[in-house]
């Protein structure tokens, strides 16, 4: 009566004065819901929503969320309201209030699965303690607020979850059921189902169609959708009474690597790009674990000139782009959109390879393929690589590209004996001023790019850049035989024969990235910078001589380091053309592959694990030779020994795998898919190269102590062949597609003194000289391509005049170039 009493009070004295106070002000016109002049007011709550709604929260016994729930008011328009306060209660699936399977503290809305303490006394605080009633259930939570409730959030309390494992859908709800069989999932199809109250479980599984779609044995096709299945288990003997799928809820799936596949809010899965990926199968807060998904891989990647008579060979103009279309499809026949293919050219310096595309910088020859290279494209985890396919690598056919026309040169003379190194620019013809080193170079290197030598001595590495014709930076924190740099100039493999180490260096940081024990004698980078090849030696630091072993060592962006032994010493090494391998100079000539002998253990499921032989031997016994070379056509290994002989073997077509199945072919080596293991092939075949030897012949007038290079042309045309000791001319071979080629010697010039030998050489970027740094008259002859297509020693020779600390003229035996555009 009281109250009453004072709101009447309240009501005659406030309203006139309201009234009177409103009547002088300008009145805010009130805007309804449905557009007329009475109704729900925009601006009042009329929805509050609880997330998540479609997977609720899923809790084990007596466990206390570990997030708030965050209710959002919304009004008639979508608007987002402020609610000043909350109140949270928990009730039944018949809307019955119920503390006993789930409870709410009533103000902050922390969700306990079992019973909050209330009262408990003796200083404990309210709500801090959960209670548990190990009742099995859904309960539901509801929050109210200026005057609108939520939509009921499901909680789903259980025994505490141990394990939960990612599998097929069930078939049999009743003896093992999977969360296909939950009362959940079929809230996303809008339908009920009869429950077996022994289980919990809807007596038939989700029937939908993503369901029907799903492969949990095998991988899926690009853009396939799937139904993700798990069982949950509250003890790890994971046995059938141990099974309580039915009573976790909805769970979350999330893919390690989103690219492989995306997950829906309802578990349905659609393949995206090619690879195998970890999934958690979160319960909400209840925990989580580890399933695998498969998009299926390419078997095939084929590239074509469009609209072209010849669809694996063109001519383009320089600075002209031509289209290359490319095809992938998988085991399914599935063409595949949107693969992150690397496109590499076997010469980037003149015809590097854009993406389905190709635009030469400067005339010249060079063959373009594309790969599906791990982890960039088709990844795996590294337990998994070869299951499916999966986490191996996938190369194209080769599209040979020629550019016509005739190019400038920079080339860079120095010497191994000299602290000089010499710039010649030929199109001024001008030597240029030699420039002082700190150090004597052991070995020089240039850029595909042409923007930087890298010098390696005793005491540092040099840089050295070309746009200044100076030194950039000196690091003595490196020191050792630069060896080698990546095509795409980021990495350099640096030998250290004192400390007995191998780095891999990092050029845009002046760091060294990683390293391994050991002394290298030889590297050699794959065209996409992601693999380099090893041979290693021992070092006499009496001598200073580092002879070869049978080390081998393999570094990937992908595996890391890998170390492997051959069966006799290796010399030298060449790249595969397409790059599915490596072929290693000795007696006799080997190849590995880089398709790894892939062991399945135990049946063959997504669950699957393997256990994997790196760079296999691809069972290749060859000729002998000290240096080796492949041909850009993909066509030929060519080698040389010092004992002065030369060889030819044809790459030819591999042989059937495993006797069904096939690797896409090339004229040159084995390319597309690695293969993989079958149902009833749980080991993968080795890969196998075939190399024929077509032509073995001597190195006439020659008597070498060394090899020193075997330099093919970048069209494929002819290889010389460099070396120390006497003969006064240079070896230069032909190479026929087809059979054995032709070996000849070309007389060198006297006009500047009597050559003893061409010790070191390079080929230029438009194939028309080659440059040959001789001993004798310690020149630089240019042996210039003739109207007939042969070669001679018919230019005036480059005298760098390179001298020793004593001022004697030295061999200049270390030469780079670099194009540059010819002028007319």
């Amino acid at each position: 009566m009281r109250r009453f009493v004072t709101l009447v009070f309240l009501l005659l004295f406030t309203i006139p004065f309201g009234v009177s106070i409103s009547g002088c002000s300008k009145k805010t016109a009130t805007v309804f819901c449905d557009g007329g002049d009475s109704g729900v007011p925009v601006g009042q709550v009329t929805t509050i929503t609880l997330q998540p709604k479609i997977f609720g929260i899923s809790l084990n016994f007596a466990q206390i969320s570990s997030t708030s729930l965050t209710p959002v008011a919304t009004d008639c328009k979508g608007t987002t309201e402020t609610v000043a306060h909350y109140t949270y209660a928990t009730f039944d699936a018949n809307g019955v209030p119920d503390l006993t399977i789930a409870d709410v503290n009533p103000t902050t809305g922390s969700l306990c699965a079992g019973t909050w303490n209330r009262n408990s006394g003796g200083g404990i605080a309210d709500f801090t303690t959960c209670v548990p009633t190990n009742k099995t259930g859904t309960a539901y939570v509801v929050a109210s607020g200026s005057g609108a409730s939520s939509n009921p959030l499901p909680v789903y309390v259980h025994p505490v979850v141990t394990s939960v494992v990612l599998g097929p859908l069930s078939t049999d709800c009743i003896n093992d059921p999977a969360t296909n069989c939950s009362p959940a999932a079929f809230i996303n199809t809008q339908t009920s189902c009869t429950i077996n109250p022994a289980n919990g479980c809807c007596t038939v599984p989700v029937t939908t169609e993503a369901a029907a779609s799903a492969s949990a044995n095998g991988c899926v096709s690009q853009s396939v959708t799937g139904q993700l299945a798990a069982r949950v288990y509250q003890n790890a003997t994971q046995s059938e009474q141990d099974n309580i799928s039915c009573q976790v809820g909805h769970l979350t799936y999330t893919p390690q690597i989103p690219s492989i596949l995306t997950i829906d809010q309802n578990g349905v899965a659609t393949a995206q790009q090619p690879g195998s990926t970890v999934i958690t199968a979160g319960i909400s807060n209840a925990g989580s674990s580890a399933g695998f998904f498969s998009t299926c891989p390419p078997v095939s990647i084929t590239l074509s000139i469009p609209n072209s008579t010849n669809p694996t060979s063109v001519v383009v103009d320089q600075n002209f782009t031509q289209p290359i279309t490319t095809l992938a499809t998988d085991m399914n026949g599935v063409v595949l959109t949107g693969l992150a293919l690397t496109y590499e050219s076997t010469t980037p310096t003149t015809i590097p390879a854009g993406v389905s595309s190709v635009t030469p910088l400067f005339p010249g020859a060079a063959a373009i393929t594309a790969t599906c290279q791990p982890p960039t494209c088709n990844p795996s985890p590294f337990n998994q690589i070869g299951l499916f396919g999966n986490g191996k690598p996938v190369t194209s056919n080769a599209v040979n590209v020629t550019t016509p026309g005739n190019n400038s040169t920079v080339l860079y003379i120095a010497s191994t004996n000299s602290l000089y190194i010499v710039p010649v620019d030929f199109s001024t013809n001008q030597i240029g001023t030699p420039i002082r080193l700190p150090y004597q170079p052991n070995s020089m290197v240039i850029s595909d790019d042409g923007t930087t030598v890298y010098m390696g001595t005793a005491f540092e590495l040099m840089t050295f850049t070309t746009a200044t014709n100076a030194l950039a930076t000196q690091n003595t924190a490196v020191t050792g035989n630069v060896l080698a740099v990546s095509p795409d100039g980021t990495t350099l493999v640096i030998s250290d024969p004192i400390r007995q180490l191998i780095y891999l260096y990092t050029t845009a940081t002046n760091t060294i990235l990683t390293q391994y024990g050991g002394v290298a004698t030889h590297a050699a980078f794959t065209p996409d910078s992601s693999t380099v090849y090893i041979t290693l030696g021992d070092y006499n630091s009496s001598t200073g001589v580092t002879t070869p072993n049978n080390q081998l060592l393999v570094h990937s962006t992908f595996t890391g380091w890998f170390a492997t032994t051959s069966s006799q010493s290796t010399t030298n090494i060449a790249i595969g053309v397409p790059t599915v391998g490596a072929f290693f100079g000795g007696n006799p000539t080997t190849a590995r592959t880089y398709c790894p002998t892939t062991t399945i253990n135990g049946t063959i499921t997504n669950s699957s694990t393997t256990a994997n032989a790196f760079y296999p031997d691809a069972s290749v016994i060859g000729p002998s030779a000290d240096l080796i070379a492949t041909t850009n056509d993909g066509l030929h290994l060519l080698g040389a020994t010092a004992a002065g002989t030369f060889t030819d073997s044809l790459l030819s077509t591999p042989a059937t795998q495993n006797g069904t199945q096939s690797i896409p072919a090339h004229p040159g080596l084995p390319t597309g898919a690695c293969p993989t293991g079958g149902a009833n092939a749980p080991v993968t075949p080795a890969v196998k190269f075939i190399a024929t030897p077509t032509f073995t012949g001597a190195l006439p007038g020659v008597t070498a102590t060394a090899i020193t290079g075997v330099d093919p042309t970048s069209d494929s045309v002819a290889a010389f062949i460099t070396y120390t000791g006497t003969g006064g001319v240079l070896p230069v071979y032909m190479p026929n597609p087809t059979g054995a080629g032709t070996l000849t010697t070309i007389p060198l010039s006297t006009a500047l003194g009597t050559p003893i030998a061409p010790v070191a050489g390079v080929v230029s970027a438009d194939d028309l000289t080659f440059y040959a740094g001789t001993s004798g008259d310690n020149v630089v002859h240019l042996i210039t391509k003739q109207t007939d297509g042969t070669y001679k020693d018919t230019t005036a020779p480059i005298a760098p005049k390179l001298i020793d600390q004593n001022n004697n003229i030295v061999t200049p035996n270390l030469l780079v170039q670099k194009p540059r555009k010819a002028i007319s």
